[in-house]
């Protein structure tokens, strides 16, 4: 039991050693790697390349259809091209599992050192947790090795994994569902490699966890992308209809291919790995010129809506972009600015609803705060989804700010909500009419406030230090001139003007709910303004001093 525990352990291992790797490639080199990807729309073999060295770089095809299915989502690549790049890709993880095959293990501790001393001495996070998980992989394989040679005399063990190799579909199966276990075909190839040099798996067996391991990354693909934009559903899709038939073409030669294995040779990992290898190969010739029609296929399995509702959006929050983080924040970022534009058109409402005696206004304006609250937790649980890990410093401080951002947004839009609920009730409802004066003053503050909003916006966006201490220092313009319409409205109180006594309350209560949603705008000049002031401090909230 203990030596089957520590199998388990180091198959842990080299599944979080291979995330390691790819979380720290994509950290470091994402971006070079998505214009890698996205300057391949020449033709498809320049696709097939670029989808193959992407993938040997970041050592998932599951990142790669990712990547390839934001692209298309985006319309910066043809459907046809991205299926392509998905044949590279896999070609690419082959490649990755022969290179990490060969017995490199005395590396393993020379990359761990090397990974933890630039984390920790340099703070070059990202290429040493590349460093790290490279070692952890190479130390998990070597302690696979030795556990499974201590498991050669496991009767029991022997009888179950023999039984896999009575039926190759079981063993398809099998190796689908631990691919998916384990986020990662190229650890369950890797693994079968092993127990096959150990004499714990029969070759049937081991060519139909292959075959299962591949299955297995399409369908990852597709779970993973499950929520995304219909467009970059079908990638995944097509990437799985080739290995479905894939799998479907090498089937009926799966005897002949046993024969040949024992007459090669006792080398059991070059087989498995080699098939591996020429699997994929073998699929991308035979598919390669036959995108097109795949591509045609998969429209017809998820074609687009030919008659969407009127006024439905698509929201920006892509779960296809979530593995590169500086694209799942300017995702998050045009959702907050759709955001921003739903409460500027609340805010832009009140002087219409203090102007008229309409009740329908107040109503229809109020209920956009329940847009906003549903905008501001979808961009809050989207952001949780990113791992602190895998952002840069600059990326983590982004992240803040959006957050901030939001919420900032939704508690101008509760402000909002309760000045046009105060209007309705205390002004149209009793047929009460403000002062001219006073509606002066009021509009007044309110096209500041608009004012504000924009350059809010603009400091969100542009990030820059000047935009946001203009930002700040207005904030206290707005208080100022708050106290200052305060007191003017008292002197007229004081002279028993009768419309500022039927609105004094309303009045008194509107210009400083006006002053509380100018400061949660001003709140983003301050977020900017610290990134320089401390090193890094994320704004989870209103920021008004």
């Amino acid at each position: 039991m203990t030596r089957l525990l520590e199998l388990v352990a180091a198959i842990a291992l080299l599944v979080w050693g291979t995330q390691l790797v790819r979380a720290g490639v994509l950290q470091a080199f994402g971006a070079n790697l998505r214009y890698l990807l996205a300057r391949a729309v020449g033709n498809r073999f320049a696709a097939l390349t670029a989808g193959l060295g992407v993938t040997a770089v970041v050592q998932s095809s599951t990142a790669t259809s990712l990547m390839a299915a934001s692209f298309v989502a985006e319309r910066v690549l043809a459907l046809p091209l991205a299926l392509a790049m998905m044949l590279g890709a896999d070609i690419g993880t082959s490649l990755v599992a022969l290179a990490l095959s060969l017995d490199l293990s005395w590396l393993s501790p020379l990359c761990i050192l090397v990974g933890v001393v630039m984390t920790v001495a340099r703070r070059q996070s990202e290429m040493g947790r590349i460093f790290v998980g490279l070692g952890l992989v190479m130390l998990a394989l070597k302690l696979v090795r030795a556990s499974t040679m201590e498991l050669t005399h496991m009767s029991a063990l022997q009888g179950m994994l023999a039984g896999l190799g009575g039926d190759v579909a079981l063993a398809i199966t099998v190796g689908a569902a631990l691919t998916l276990v384990a986020y990662s075909s190229l650890a369950i190839v890797l693994l079968t490699a092993v127990l096959a040099t150990a004499d714990l798996l029969p070759a049937s067996a081991a060519l139909g966890l292959v075959l299962g391991a591949n299955v297995g990354s399409g369908l990852l693909g597709v779970l993973t992308t499950a929520t995304a934009k219909l467009e970059a559903r079908r990638v995944p899709l097509g990437n799985l209809v080739f290995k479905l038939g894939g799998v479907a073409l090498v089937m009926p030669f799966v005897p002949a291919l046993l024969a040949w294995a024992e007459a090669a040779g006792s080398d059991a990992a070059a087989h498995i790995l080699g098939f591996h290898l020429a699997f994929n190969v073998v699929v991308a010739l035979v598919f390669i010129g036959l995108t097109t029609q795949v591509s045609a296929f998969v429209q017809r399995c998820l074609p687009s809506p030919t008659a969407p509702k009127e006024g439905a959006r698509t929201p920006h929050l892509a779960a296809s972009a979530l593995p590169t983080p500086h694209l799942a924040l300017s995702c998050a970022v045009r959702e907050a600015v759709y955001q921003a534009d739903v409460v500027e058109t609340m805010l832009r409402g009140i002087p219409a609803a203090l102007q008229d005696n309409d009740l329908g206004l107040p109503e229809r304006l109020r209920a956009l705060d329940d847009t906003v609250d549903t905008l501001c937790s979808a961009i809050k649980a989207y952001l949780a989804r990113l791992a602190p890990e895998a952002l840069s410093l600059d990326e983590q401080r982004r992240r803040g700010e959006i957050l901030a951002f939001a919420i900032n947004m939704e508690q101008v839009a509760d402000i909002a909500e309760r000045v046009l609920l105060d209007v309705e009730e205390r002004k149209i409802r009793p047929g009460r009419r403000m002062s001219v004066a006073g509606l002066t003053e009021v509009n007044e503050l309110h096209a500041r406030l608009m004012t504000t909003l924009s350059l809010s916006l603009g400091v969100f966006l542009g990030r820059q230090q000047r935009d946001a201490r203009e930002l700040v220092d207005e904030e206290q313009r707005f208080r100022e001139l708050e106290r200052a319409f305060a007191n003017t409205h008292l002197v007229r109180y004081a002279g028993n003007t009768r419309e500022s006594v039927d609105t004094s309350g309303l009045h008194l209560d509107l210009i400083s709910e006006l002053q509380r949603v100018h400061s949660h705008l001003c709140a983003i000049g301050y977020a900017v303004l610290e990134e320089r002031a401390a090193p890094f401090s994320p704004a989870w909230g209103s920021q008004t001093p």
